[in-house]
Formats: structure tokens, sequence, C-alpha cells
């Protein structure tokens, strides 16, 4: 149930393993060289556990991989920084950085099996542990042999043993074993003692105690045999809670053993659970004072970090738009000499200056009149969806006559009454949330998570991020209205076509722009058939409040559509 450090490095090792059998094309030596270097010298602080360098170079390398959409190495680099932010306490992090790699992993099984494999730690972790074991299973479903199968089917067990299903962890645990996938490796014998120690802690759990330490005592010997003594810290915290009921002494002994073997190990979360078997078997209030120190001085380094972990990823976001607009000023500035070159008089000058004006002027009066056109749009929207609810009355009318004239009793006219009441009810729920009025007031963010949140069901999870952190109350009522209906409309277009399991809503704000970002991880489109697909109403809602909307897309990676805001 532990995870050990050397955890973290076998995965890392696998992934790149995988890496090297699916080379991408490249498109530039020199970016590549440049991406592989960074990432080489990410690989070494990763192993020396500056986690900080790590995730910045993983980083770094990510973006010039993604100059020339190297899909492996983007992936690579990517799950490497979920991992780092997982060992570091950053769950919600991780999980945002794997959501952005989703479309690239489609295709690629082994990448698909390391990010739903780390979805379901994230989730574990997060006390969610019906979605860690729909994680934990497709990374299951990812892997083509049994032995790379066990680990993920070991976590599902972790999961039903916190869930206290303890038939299905045993029946599961047990089904490893049975298929005898391991043999005489230290690897292998680490994961085979972690199986056995699990199924001991199931059957004492169950209260099977007799079977229960036979197999914990078995698991301990064989990581004492191969000297795993990370892998001890979890043999002797199970048999600490073991004999915590019965012999106090010894659940002390083993919580004593669990304490310093973390230590030496630096793991904090285990050296806490031992402290806590130790202060609950009364052993003396120097423990108490241990667990407050440690425990305070945890949260501290973990905050920490997820505040680095999102200053690296903004600064290099912000970086790569400043080294775009560098660029585009650049151009600008070339194509200005150039055109001075040939202003030879005053008059020339004047003429430009004047139609200039009028340009301005001419782009001013259309957007002031598409706002006006949008208000007006809003409006008619709201009394057309009263006006249909309003003749929806003669059909709940009828329905009312119905009941009065017909026998009730009789199976057919019920059936036929309650055909006409659902037709009536979902007519009436279809108009009034396509054209419903919109609170703009103090509840407008509650109300677009509501929204969103109506399009989460079994096969689709949406995600929304820092709705909360943005000022509402800044931003012009007819903004906020056109951000409900393209969200709406974007939505609906998921919907309809996406077939995405995973959507991001992403909202952030740097006081003067809103900038909203949608990820799904959907089938996708070619570019030149977004018009077709009906986004063309929300663009022109964008342009009319002087925002602007882009389209990224391709078949089989998903859809992403960045908007920009001004307030």
């Amino acid at each position: 149930m532990l995870r050990s450090p050397f955890f973290c490095l076998f995965i890392f090792l696998l992934f790149l393993s995988c890496k090297e059998e699916k080379p991408t094309p490249i498109k530039s030596n020199k970016s590549k060289e440049y991406g592989s270097a960074l990432q080489e010298k990410a690989v070494d602080h990763f192993k020396k556990s500056n986690y900080n360098s790590a995730f910045y170079y993983f980083n770094k390398s990510k973006i010039i991989f993604e100059t020339i959409k190297d899909s492996a190495n983007i992936v690579f680099n990517s799950i490497q920084m979920a991992n780092i932010q997982q060992i570091n306490g950053d769950y919600y992090g991780s999980k945002e950085t794997l959501t952005e790699v989703l479309p690239y992993t489609k295709k690629d099984y082994n990448y698909s099996a390391a990010v739903n494999n780390l979805f379901g730690i994230a989730d574990k972790e997060l006390s969610l542990y019906n979605d860690a074991i729909h994680y934990y299973s497709q990374a299951v479903k990812g892997v083509t042999d049994s032995i790379s199968a066990q680990s993920p089917l070991n976590n599902i067990a972790v999961v039903y043993i916190k869930q206290k299903k303890y038939d299905d962890a045993i029946k599961t645990l047990e089904s490893i074993l049975n298929k005898k996938v391991f043999d005489d490796k230290v690897t292998s014998i680490k994961s085979k003692s972690r199986v056995i120690d699990n199924l001991g802690f199931a059957y004492f759990k169950k209260g099977m105690k007799e079977k229960g330490l036979r197999f914990l005592n078995e698991g301990l010997q064989l990581r004492i045999q191969i000297d795993d003594d990370y892998g001890c810290v979890g043999s002797y915290l199970h048999l600490a809670e073991f004999y915590s009921q019965t012999d106090i002494q010894k659940s002390n002994q083993y919580a004593q053993k669990a304490y310093e073997t973390a230590t030496k190990f630096n793991s904090v979360d285990e050296r806490l659970k031992a402290i806590s078997f130790l202060i609950s078997n009364g052993a003396g209030t120097k423990y108490a004072q241990k667990y407050i120190s440690i425990n305070d001085s945890i949260i501290s380094v973990r905050n920490n970090f997820k505040n680095k972990f999102a200053k690296i990823k903004y600064d290099s976001k912000k970086e790569k738009d400043e080294n775009q607009k560098l660029r585009l000023e650049k151009v600008e500035n070339l194509l200005s000499l150039q055109e001075a070159k040939y202003q030879r008089t005053f008059s020339i000058l004047g003429i430009i200056i004047l139609f200039g004006v009028l340009i301005y002027g001419r782009k001013y009066y259309r957007n002031k009149t598409r706002i006006e056109k949008i208000k007006t749009a809003y409006d008619t929207e709201t009394r057309i969806a009263k006006n249909i609810h309003d003749e929806l009355a003669n059909d709940v009318h009828h329905a009312m006559t119905f009941t009065q004239t017909q026998p009730l009793t009789e199976e057919d006219v019920k059936e036929s009454l309650v055909q006409k009441l659902d037709d009536i009810y979902s007519r009436v729920r279809g108009i009034s949330r396509e054209n419903n009025d919109i609170d703009t007031g103090e509840n407008y963010a509650n109300n677009i998570k509501q929204m969103l949140a109506t399009y989460n069901n079994s096969a689709t999870n949406i995600i929304t991020r820092n709705i909360e952190k943005i000022n509402w109350d800044g931003i012009d009522e007819i903004k906020k209205i056109a951000i409900h209906r393209v969200l709406q409309e974007l939505m609906v277009n998921m919907s309809k076509h996406s077939q995405a399991s995973v959507v991001a809503v992403k909202f952030e704000s740097n006081g003067k722009t809103v900038f909203i970002n949608y990820t799904d991880n959907g089938k996708g489109t070619e570019k030149d058939k977004i018009i077709k697909n009906g986004l063309e109403n929300m663009e022109n809602r964008i342009l009319a409040i002087k925002g602007t909307i882009t389209f990224d897309t391709e078949p089989d990676k998903g859809f992403k559509v960045k908007i920009t805001i001004p307030k």
C-alpha cells in the first residue's frame, strides 16, 4: 500500500523504453537536440530528487517539442511532470497536467496505461475511490501482458481495502498469485511480497486473523530476504495495526521499526502513520510532539511545491506568449519601415491618416451595431422562450381534458396520458434551457458551473477550474451573456460530435482580460470543417464583444478552444 521512491524511477525507465520504441518524425534537428538536452538535464535532477529543477526542465523541454509537434516527447515530459507533482502531494495539479496530454495518448497503449495509472493514484489519494478504480481498470486494459497488469490490479485491491470491500480485494489479489507471473528476480519478488502483504492485510480486516497473520509474516520475510528495507515499512505498519488490539508491546515494536526505517528513507507519510500507532498505544507524549512538528513541516513544504509548480507553468506560458508577441512586432516593424520608404509627400501621409480615421470609425460603428444586435437577439430569445412556453398551455389543457373524459383505470389510456405528459415536460425543459434568462448577478459563476455540470455523466467527466477566481462583477453584462452562450454552445457541440471522456474548462485573468481555455479528448475534426459543425455563431458572439476565439483541432487529437475577452 506504500509508494516506494524507487517505484517512481521504475515508471520513469518504463516510459523511456516506450518512448524509444516509437520515435516521432523530426521537423527540426536543432530544436530536437535542444529539447533532448533539456530533457536529459531534467532526468538528472529527477534522479537526485531535485524536483523543482526537474519539473522546470521537463516543462521547458515540453515547450520545445511542442514547436515541432513531437507528440511522444510531449507526452513523456508531461507524464514526468505529473509524477513529480504527485510525489510532492499536488494531486489536483497532476490531474490538470495529465488532462492536457490525453489527446496524444489515444493511439499509444503504453502511454495510455501510464496516464491512467497516474490518474488512479491521484484519485486514490484524493479519496475518489470509484474514479481511482475506473482509471486503474483502464490501465489494466492498456497493458499487453499479465506481468504489467499485476501492478494496477494490486492498486485496485488497495482501493477495495480502503472501501472495506475485503472480499473483492482478496479475490483480486488471489487472482494475481494464481497466475504465477512472478519469477526469482529481485524486482519480481518485490512485487510478489507487496501482493502477499496486502492479501494478508485484507484477510485480517475481514476477520480471518490467523490466515492474515501468516501472509503478513510471509510478505515481511520475502522483503527481508531481498533487503527491501523500504518495502518492510509497509509490513511493519500492517503488523503494528494487527497487534494493536491484542498485544500493545508487539504493536509498538513494529511501529518503532516502521518509524526508524521510514526516517532512514525520509518517507514522511509513513513516519506519521507509525507515530500515530505509537500515540494511540500510549507510548508517550514525545511522539505527539513529533507528529505535530512533522505534519506542520510537510504541509508547508508541499504547499510551497504546489505554488512553485504552478508558477513554473505560468511563467513558461507567459514567456512563450511574449516571444510570439515579439516576433509579430518584429514583422510589423519591418513592414512599417518598408511602407515608410514609399511615403514621399505630406499629401500621401494625409490621405493615409484620413483613411485610417475612416476605417477606425467604420470599425467602431460596426462593433457598436454588433453589440446592439447581441442585446436585441438576447431579448428576442427570452421573449420567444416565454411565448413558446405559454403556447404549451393548450397541450396542458388538452391533457387535463383527457384525464376527465377517459377511463384512467385502463392501461392503454394510462400509457397514452403518461406519453402526453412526458412530451410536454421534455418540450418545456428543452425550450427553457436553450432560451431562458441568464442571471448575470452574484450567482453568475455558480450558474455557469451548474450549466457545465449538466453535461457531466458516466461517459463524460467535466472539470472546471478557477471560475471563482474571476472578478465577474467587473465584467459587462452583455459580455457575461455572450460567455454563457458560447460555453453552452461548446458543450452542446461536444455532446453531439466529440465523444470525449474528459473535458476541462479553465478560467484565468490578468486583471484586464479574461482567458477561457476549453480542452477535450474527443475525436476532433479537420479545421476547415469547424464552420460546418455550427461553431460560426459562437465566433460571431466573441468578435462582437471585441474578444478573440481560436480553434485548435485535428482528427483523433481532441478539440481545444482559446477565448480572450477584455473586461
